[in-house]
Order: structure tokens, then sequence, then C-alpha cells
């Protein structure tokens, strides 16, 4: 199983991963409506030559009190084909990417998800570092990850995700 960013040649199969995965179109129309926004990171899970799986970040913005230059991606969404789930594929495809969106400068990471999972992966509730989600969910469900040592040390606010997300359900 090879971790990689996404080529021009993927879209196609990223779009078709995430409908599958998420059984309609609006996750994949995400995607397609932010692949050109700065600061967006997407990469895939390939195995033996296909795709099969997808993760996308973008970035986040905290109303509040927080440096300027401190890039905060969110998480979402990630999707494996159903033939493949299970199989942990999605945990590689998360870590090895959050391993890259260290690399590549950024500092934190939110999700929303299930609080059962995501902690496996370092995420804490993000009430605990003084954010909340602009989004009404229970606060169990809305994580953080610093990448780097202390990085939200200075923050406090509501993460506000890009206008593209409102048209999720």
């Amino acid at each position: 199983m090879e971790v990689r960013a996404e080529k021009p040649e993927d879209v196609e199969a990223i779009r078709q991963i995430n409908m599958a995965a998420f059984g309609r179109e609006d996750e994949a129309n995400l995607v397609d409506q932010l692949r050109g926004v700065s600061s967006t990171l997407s990469f895939v899970a390939v195995e033996s030559g296909h795709v099969v799986g997808h993760v996308f970040f973008s970035p986040v913005a905290i109303a509040g009190k927080c440096p300027d230059n401190l890039l905060v991606l969110g998480l979402a969404p990630v999707a494996v084909l159903p033939g493949y789930q299970r199989q942990g594929i999605g945990a590689l495809l998360i870590q090895q990417s959050l391993e890259e969106c260290s690399r590549l400068g950024c500092k934190a990471v939110v999700v929303l998800g299930h609080p059962e999972y995501y902690p496996r992966f370092g995420f804490i509730s993000a009430k605990e570092k003084r954010l909340k989600c602009e989004y009404p969910i229970p606060n169990e469900a809305f994580m953080v990850l610093e990448l780097e040592p202390d990085a939200l040390e200075n923050c406090v606010g509501t993460v506000k995700y890009r206008s593209e997300f409102d048209q999720l359900e």
C-alpha cells in the first residue's frame, strides 16, 4: 500500500471513492470545489496501481484570538472504497498524511468525527485547547491535533470552515 499526494490523473478515481464511501455526491463535490484553493492537501492510498482511498485537508480560520500566520487545516473528508474498508487503509492514510501536513508547515489539524476513532492519532477534544466548532455539534465530536507542540497556546475562538462546507448536511 502506497500513500502519496494526489496527481491530476487521480481526480476521477477520488470522485468515485467519495461517492461510493458516502453513498452520495456531496463530499465528492466538496473536494472538487476545494481542490484549487490555496493550502489544500489531498492524498490517496494506492493498492496494486489502483486508488482505493482518499483524504483531504483544507484551511480553516479561527475567529477569536490566534496568530494570523498559523496554518491550521481541517481533515475532511476521508474515504475508502467499500470493498477495501476495515483493512486499516483509512488509518494508514490519516497517519501518513498527518506526517506530511506537519512536514509542509501545518501547525494543527481539526476534525469533526467519531470521538472513539480519532484519538488513536493523537486528537483530543478541541475544547481542551479553547476551540469550538462553528457547527452545532457535540463537543466530543470536534477534535484537534497539534502537529507542533503548543502551537495553539495563544489561540482561543471558533473554528470556521470554508463556505463550501455549508452545502454538506
